[in-house]
């Protein structure tokens, strides 16, 4: 279900609002931006984004170039090795754990968000395919229960989002295989090692793609 912050305190919108700002690409890596001037994206006092600004700093999504102005750090291969590393050990297992818990009604709004992230590859649409495939995921992992394997995850997808919107920049969207209908298949069957497996596929694919980008030639 997509978020709805119009009755969230002002520190929660702002910390919302920030972080799809982080994962969807809004922020570009190393590209400094003045808290002043998210104070005005955001539409929020000054506390509010700052308190946002220091959660995020805290899961290593953000970093402080001085006392007004953070960027999105920039994320060597080495980096993102790790970063990958990570995702293989935490995503299979909370999507393995997701099944003990999912209805006919989950799997149905899933196949809703997969076909979304399909339109958008099929339109180019990058902000529409990033945004997609991380509620796919999220809605997906959520089901788990597994509240330190979640908050590890949304770290992990913090720190190496914006990777994947600089691949998508370059690259567009074509050529962006997935492995969601196995996956969702997976799911029919309330199959959970079916499912693990085909996240670990799905994770295994961005990863390749992104350590492309990255790496000296950058293709």
């Amino acid at each position: 279900m997509r978020e709805t912050t119009a009755k969230l305190p002002d520190h929660e919108r702002a910390h919302r609002g920030l972080r799809r700002m982080v994962l969807y690409g809004e922020l570009a890596p190393g590209q400094p931006v003045t808290i002043q001037g998210l104070v005005e994206a955001l539409g929020l006092g000054m506390t509010p984004v700052r308190e946002a600004i220091r959660r995020l700093t805290s899961q290593g999504a953000l970093v402080f170039k001085d006392n007004r102005r953070v960027q999105v750090p920039q994320m060597s291969l080495q980096e993102y090795g790790e970063l990958a590393f990570a995702r293989l050990a935490v995503e299979p297992e909370l999507a393995r754990r997701a099944v003990e818990n999912m209805s006919d009604e989950h799997v149905l709004q899933l196949a809703a968000l997969d076909h979304a992230v399909d339109r958008a590859i099929e339109r180019g649409d990058v902000r529409g395919y990033l945004e997609n495939n991380h509620r796919f995921h999220a809605e997906l992992y959520v089901l788990s229960g597994a509240e330190v394997l979640l908050a590890i995850s949304e770290m992990l997808w913090l720190r190496s989002g914006p990777s994947l919107r600089i691949m998508l920049g370059r690259h567009g969207t074509a050529n962006l295989p997935d492995k969601h209908q196995e996956a969702l298949a997976a799911m029919r069957a309330r199959d959970a090692e079916g499912v693990a497996q085909a996240i670990r596929e799905d994770i295994e694919q961005g990863i390749a793609q992104v350590e492309r980008g990255l790496g000296p030639n950058g293709d």
